[in-house]
């Protein structure tokens, strides 16, 4: 089977790894290069094996890593077009790496074949993936969005797995530090999901029968793991669906690896 494993994730930094048969990919790199390879190491992946790189967006806490990571490989990234212009613009890789644009009809990247698809934030592009492997496994994730429309819902269902951000509670945001224009970017529709949004999300996605989820990009100052974890109980309970019945459901942890999912 296919394995998900987040190395870390959070707003100071995301990174995870989609692997089948020993051959992987990486979605976004947000921290030191250092940090992310003794990960791999920790969890037996060899870069040699390593397929090519997704990144989602700009913003540093998925990309801080690629250029010190990428200095001494040559690993295809794929992003989309405004993020490609961006990256090369910006120096954000190395000259010598190939770059492609996920916009349009997707990409065979080793035995894995990936489409992105947009997501509204407040970057210059913004993507989520479809994943696809060679044995027949499939995942979606999402992990910076102010909202799920249509288009996005459609892209996260009927795969094995899905990630999908639960990134603040509304409360502790209110009740928080930040100033208001910080408050207003993150609770609008280009800014984050909170965990009510990403629950009623993740009722629609385990009715549509995606029995696997896991809850990602959760904010270190405005929300916490159980609190993330008791709102998606608390819809399904009042859907008539109890989590861990038939329905797997992880948040991804800030600073470490979390336990690998298999799909």
């Amino acid at each position: 089977m296919a394995r998900y494993i987040s190395l870390y994730s959070g707003s100071s930094g995301n990174c995870s790894v989609v692997e089948e048969n020993g051959k992987f990919i990486i979605i976004d790199m947000g921290k030191s290069a250092r940090l992310t390879n003794k990960a791999l190491t920790e969890l037996g992946l060899d870069v040699k094996n390593l397929q090519g790189i997704l990144v989602s967006h700009e913003h540093t806490d998925h990309v801080s890593g690629l250029r010190v990571f990428l200095k001494n490989l040559n690993v295809p990234v794929y992003t989309g077009a405004a993020t490609l212009d961006y990256m090369q613009d910006n120096l954000i890789v190395p000259a010598h790496i190939e770059m492609h644009d996920l916009s349009f009809n997707g990409a065979d990247i080793g035995p894995f074949h990936v489409s992105g698809f947009e997501t509204p934030h407040d970057s210059v592009g913004c993507l989520g993936f479809r994943i696809h492997t060679e044995k027949g496994s499939s995942m979606s994730i999402a992990t910076d969005l102010g909202m799920v429309n249509e288009y996005i819902f459609e892209n996260l269902k009927n795969v094995n797995l899905a990630v999908v951000e639960s990134n603040y509670d509304v409360q502790m945001l209110k009740d928080g530090p930040y100033p208001y224009y910080l408050k207003s970017r993150i609770a609008s529709n280009r800014g984050h999901l909170s965990n009510h949004q990403s629950s009623q999300t993740t009722l629609r996605l385990i009715e549509s029968g995606v029995d696997k989820i896991q809850l990602c990009h959760l904010s270190n100052n405005n929300n916490t793991p159980a609190l993330a974890l008791q709102q998606v109980a608390l819809t399904a309970m009042a859907n008539g669906i109890k989590i861990g019945d038939h329905v797997q459901v992880k948040v991804n942890r800030r600073h470490e690896i979390t336990t690998d999912t298999e799909f």
